[in-house]
């Protein structure tokens, strides 16, 4: 198997942001069922530089990370989701659990990750900070969540009910 998890057209696209000088944010994530707390984060997260990437779990991925019973949208519709929003740049679909491998080929000046991971547990952290970029945690948005989506979906609740 290939060390190289970044399609050809990827890495094109970002050696011609690098060329022009452009600061790469990177984020990643499952992002099931996309919600106002996802496109929030990913405002903030593209505001600090001139590009977006985000990495997100394949299905395999995110049925080793979450269970059988997720994710509950495939990876390619959720990627196609998460292009269409003005803000996201570029996405990528890799097959590991954690974005380790694509941080390295990405390289990006900026990591980002939701306020639930600690700094010194955000994954690619020590590739990044090595090269000079930084990483942050972007607090998240009180009553916002994928899983609390999911239990209000599977209990029957609207969105006005407790």
């Amino acid at each position: 198997m290939s060390d190289r998890v970044l399609p050809d057209a990827a890495r094109e696209t970002l050696a011609r942001w690098r060329a022009a000088g452009e600061t790469v944010v990177f984020t990643n994530g499952v992002f099931d069922l996309l919600h106002r707390g996802h496109v929030e984060y990913l405002e903030e997260a593209a505001s600090l530089g001139d590009r977006l990437v985000i990495g997100v779990n394949s299905d395999a991925s995110v049925r080793r990370l979450k269970g059988e019973k997720r994710p509950l949208v495939p990876a390619d519709e959720r990627a196609e989701l998460l292009g269409a929003l003005a803000c996201v740049d570029l996405v990528v679909v890799f097959e590991d659990d954690t974005p380790e491998r694509l941080i390295r080929e990405v390289t990006p000046d900026v990591l980002v990750k939701g306020g639930d991971w600690a700094l010194d547990r955000i994954v690619g952290r020590e590739f990044v900070e090595a090269r000079g970029g930084r990483v942050l945690a972007i607090p998240l948005r009180a009553g916002y969540g994928t899983t609390a989506l999911i239990e209000r979906i599977v209990a029957g609740k609207s969105a006005r009910e407790p």
